[in-house]
C-alpha cells in the first residue's frame, strides 16, 4: 500500500486520482483549503497552500508519491488581478511543499507538479515534444514557466522530481467536455476559428496510467509531455464529437463569435484558438503505451451511458485529415 498525497486534490484531476488511488487499497491524503465536511475515500488536511507550516506538513513524512495540483483555473479573464491570482497559487504552492519536503525526515520518494502543455509555442508546422520543443511567448507561457522555475529551485536531493505537463484532459466526469458535448448537442458545434488548431488532449485514463508507469520507473525525472500522440484538428475534434452524438450539422464559430462569447463567460479565446501540437517523446521512449489510441475511442469513453451512437470504428465523415498536419 503506497502513501499519497494530492496537494489541491479536491478539483477534476484531483478527483479520478483519489478515486483510482483508493480503490487499489492506498492510502490517499488531499491537502486542501476547504476540506469537506462530509466523509470521503480519502483524508482531507487543510493546508493555506502559501505557507510551510502547519499539522498538513507532517503528512508529508514516509509518503511514496506527492502531486501537487494547485493553482487558480485558467478559465477566467486575464485581469491584472486574476493574472497574480494564476501565478501566486502555483508558485506560493510549490515553494511551500519544497519547504515541507526539506523540514520533514523522510521526505516522499517522488515529487509530481502538474504543470502545462502550453508551455510551447503555436505550433501549425510540427509536433512539440519535451527534446525539441520551443518555449512560446505571452500571458500563459509565462505563467508555466513560472510554476516550473519554483519546481525546479527546490533542493530536494532525495526526492525524484518530475513535471507533468498535461495536455488537455479528457473525461466524462468534468474538465473541458461537458461544455464541448453541450455545444454539440445545442447545434454549436462546429469548427472553431478556422479550425486548423491542432488540439492535443489526453484521457484521464491515460493520465492516471502514465502516473503510475513513472512511478514504476525510478530512473525517469525531468519534464514528461502527459498528451496523446495522435493530436487532432479542432474541425475533426468537433466532428467526432457530433457524430458520437448523432448531431448532423453544427455551426462554425468566428474567431469575432468567440470573442464576444468568450467575453460574456469571462474567460479567454486562447483556450480555444492556440494550436497545441504536442508530442509525448519522453514517454513513447520510455516504453508507456497508451490505453486511449483514439480521439474517437476518447469521445466514447466521455458520453453519458447508454451513449446515443456507439463509436463504430469508422472516422467521421468529411472531416478531412485525422491527425494535425504542417499547415502549407
Amino acid at each position: 500500500m503506497a502513501k499519497i498525497i494530492l496537494a489541491g486534490g479536491n478539483g477534476f484531476i484531483g478527483r479520478f486520482l483519489t478515486e483510482h488511488f483508493t480503490s487499489k487499497g492506498h492510502e490517499v491524503i488531499v491537502l486542501t483549503r476547504k476540506p469537506s465536511a462530509q466523509p470521503t475515500a480519502a483524508r482531507q488536511v487543510y493546508w493555506d497552500a502559501a505557507t510551510p507550516t502547519g499539522d498538513w506538513v507532517q503528512h508529508l513524512d514516509h509518503a511514496d508519491l506527492l502531486i501537487n495540483l494547485t493553482g487558480k483555473s485558467v478559465n477566467c479573464r486575464y485581469t491584472e488581478k486574476n493574472k497574480r491570482e494564476i501565478i501566486s497559487s502555483r508558485v506560493q504552492a510549490t515553494y511551500a511543499l519544497g519547504e515541507a519536503i526539506r523540514f520533514v525526515q523522510n521526505p516522499p520518494r517522488l515529487w509530481m507538479n502538474a504543470a502545462s502543455a502550453t508551455i510551447y509555442r503555436h505550433a501549425q508546422d510540427g509536433p512539440q515534444d519535451e527534446l525539441t520543443g520551443e518555449v512560446g511567448t505571452g500571458f500563459s507561457v509565462d505563467v508555466c514557466c513560472q510554476w516550473e522555475n519554483a519546481f525546479y529551485a527546490q533542493h530536494t536531493p532525495t526526492t525524484r522530481k518530475i513535471a507533468l505537463r498535461l495536455a488537455i484532459v479528457l473525461a466524462k466526469e468534468g474538465g473541458v467536455m461537458p461544455y464541448y458535448l453541450n455545444l454539440a448537442r445545442l447545434g454549436l458545434g462546429g469548427r472553431q476559428g478556422n479550425g486548423l488548431q491542432c488540439f492535443s488532449w489526453v484521457h484521464a485514463q491515460d493520465v492516471i496510467q502514465s502516473i503510475e508507469f513513472l512511478m514504476r520507473h525510478e530512473e525517469l525525472e525531468g519534464d514528461f509531455n502527459i498528451a496523446s500522440p495522435k493530436p487532432i484538428p479542432n474541425h475533426y475534434f468537433m466532428t467526432t464529437i457530433r457524430q458520437a452524438l448523432g448531431v448532423p450539422l453544427g455551426l462554425r464559430a468566428r474567431k469575432w463569435m468567440l470573442e464576444i462569447g468568450a467575453f460574456l463567460l469571462g474567460t479567454e479565446t486562447e483556450l480555444l484558438l492556440k494550436s497545441r501540437w504536442v508530442a509525448p517523446a519522453r514517454l513513447l521512449q520510455a516504453g508507456y503505451t497508451f490505453q486511449v489510441r483514439t480521439i474517437e475511442e476518447a469521445v466514447a469513453l466521455c458520453l453519458p451511458a447508454p451513449a446515443l451512437t456507439p463509436f463504430s470504428g469508422k472516422q467521421p465523415r468529411n472531416a478531412g485529415f485525422p491527425s494535425c498536419q504542417p499547415s502549407a
